[in-house]
């Protein structure tokens, strides 16, 4: 069996980061108002929607390190079904800006059934996906020198 492993992604910018998680989490909230308005403010949504399950989905789904010991046949389905996911919201994410709530609602879904706990909802796993994806990009992406710091706010 094949063990590609994925590409190293490059960082987002925070602001990319920042508008997929806001229009993720309005389409969970079914917010359609608020989606349609982050999505037209942000006509590359379906990329950065799929930039940003790329980093949710891949991490879950890949091989574990050579320090987790052999893995299973199990192993190796799992991280096929994370490349196929991804490769079929990249192939989705060509039709358009239409695809965007199509690609939130894969990307939802994902979250619900993969890494939400019985005591989480699906709105607190993304508020924390959020806040990972936002300090990495920061940190990708700092603040020039002199630069007054930014403010975020999660809504």
């Amino acid at each position: 069996m094949s063990q590609t492993r994925f590409a190293p992604l490059a960082p987002m910018t925070p602001n990319a980061a920042i508008s997929a998680f806001a229009y993720l989490r309005a389409v969970e909230a079914d917010d359609a108002e608020a989606a349609a308005e982050f999505a037209g403010a942000e006509p590359r949504m379906p990329a950065l929607l799929v930039d940003v399950a790329e980093r949710i989905v891949v991490p879950v789904t890949a091989l574990p390190g050579p320090n987790a010991g052999e893995p299973c046949a199990d192993t190796f389905a799992l991280e096929a079904l994370g490349r196929v996911f991804v490769t079929a919201l990249r192939t989705w994410e060509q039709a358009g800006p239409d695809a965007a709530e199509g690609i939130a609602r894969a990307v939802i879904t994902f979250v619900a059934q993969i890494l939400t706990e019985d005591h989480e909802d699906v709105a607190d796993v993304l508020r924390q996906l959020e806040a990972v994806g936002v300090g990495q990009a920061l940190d990708a992406h700092p603040a020039p020198a002199g630069a007054h710091p930014a403010r975020l706010t999660v809504v």
